[in-house]
């Protein structure tokens, strides 16, 4: 029998907010991940729908964004 084991996830909104960053760029890195990195779709009413993730999935996102940040030319610093 499988045991979910996630309590919540934190959508991408309260994340941007958190690290002073876009939602747009976070959205962005995301798009790297996979669901075992702890990424999820959220799908509400209608056409409602927000990226959330998991504690893992938080970690993993900052550690991409920070790869993202090294990555960038200086001229875009």
């Amino acid at each position: 029998m499988h045991v979910n084991k996630v309590s919540h996830v934190t959508t991408i909104d309260r994340i941007a907010a958190q690290l002073g960053e876009s939602v747009d760029f976070l959205h962005d890195v995301a798009n790297e991940m996979e669901p075992e990195d702890g990424v999820i779709w959220v799908y509400g009413l209608g056409d409602l729908e927000i990226l959330a993730f998991t504690d893992f999935g938080v970690e993993n996102l900052v550690e991409l964004i920070k790869i993202h940040k090294e990555m960038k030319s200086p001229q875009e610093r």
